[in-house]
């Protein structure tokens, strides 16, 4: 199977084109072109770049352009993540190292270290854990008449803060919604005006032009576009490529403007606004 540079290649010797040639009638850098034919991508452009440069190339050496792009995205030139470290490993690691310390600290401590029964390492005598017979300490008993009236009260005050915050919520949350939907009805709307407010492409001579979406650099136009022709396309951040793109410009809300188009076939139109 023949690889993304020797496709290239034959398509352009088969044209009888010079790297040269192909270079002045693309806009793109010879030296790119001679690299794209090499399998060289790795050209210090970002990645839409250089789908841009190939889609471009293969279609004025009229090759299927997505194939191209397909292929050279199976190479995988994407940059790997880096791989979070796992916590539970080194928790893991962690626990077990300190356990055979506290064991070799045991053994060689010998028995002297241990003192007599009842004592801490210190030689402090430990507090006695014989419990009582109702479970708590004789000063720590509660008595239960005085436990219960002060379940009651609690229970009491929460009941009445429930019934408050419920009252309030059914009477005034209506009433509060109301006040913010009408509020927020002319921004909503004004939003949604602005974001159907068409771009639109204008060819001041013939030339052949092709429009991708930002998102994701999908193809949406390619056409031959006649003097004065206008082609409207959503406001969502276009990427135009054009054989000469200082014959084309855009048009947003009867505003014109021009693309830095000086020894350029690429343009970019971010979303208007």
């Amino acid at each position: 199977m023949q690889t993304i540079g020797e496709r290239l290649e034959e398509a352009r010797k088969r044209k009888s084109v010079s790297l040269r040639e192909a270079a002045e009638a693309t806009k793109i850098r010879g030296d790119y072109l001679q690299k794209f034919e090499s399998n060289q991508f790795n050209i210090g452009l970002t990645d839409i770049y250089i789908r841009g440069f190939l889609r471009s190339y293969a279609g004025f050496l009229g090759l299927p352009a997505d194939r191209i792009v397909s292929d050279y995205e199976s190479l995988g030139h994407s940059e790997p993540k880096p791989r979070t470290p796992s916590r539970e490993v080194y928790g893991r690691m962690d626990l077990s190292v300190s356990t055979a310390a506290d064991r070799a600290a045991k053994e060689n401590a010998g028995p002297e270290a241990a003192g007599p029964a009842g004592a801490d390492p210190l030689g402090s005598p430990r507090p006695s854990l014989r419990p009582h017979a109702s479970g708590l300490p004789p000063e720590s008993r509660i008595n239960p008449a005085l436990a219960f009236k002060g379940l009651f009260i609690l229970a009491g005050v929460a009941a009445i803060l429930v019934l408050f915050f419920l009252a309030k919520a059914v009477f005034g949350g209506s009433h509060h919604a109301a006040e913010t939907s009408a509020a927020n009805a002319p921004a909503t709307a004004a939003a949604t005006a602005e974001a159907q407010s068409p771009v639109t492409l204008i060819a001041l001579q013939p030339v052949a032009v092709r429009v991708f979406r930002q998102t994701d650099s999908r193809e949406i136009f390619n056409e031959q576009m006649a003097t004065n022709e206008h082609k409207d396309f959503p406001n969502e951040g276009l990427i135009v490529t054009a054989s000469a793109l200082e014959s084309v410009q855009f048009e947003f809300k009867g505003s014109r403007f021009r693309f830095a188009a000086k020894g350029r076939t690429r343009g970019e139109i971010p979303v208007q606004k």
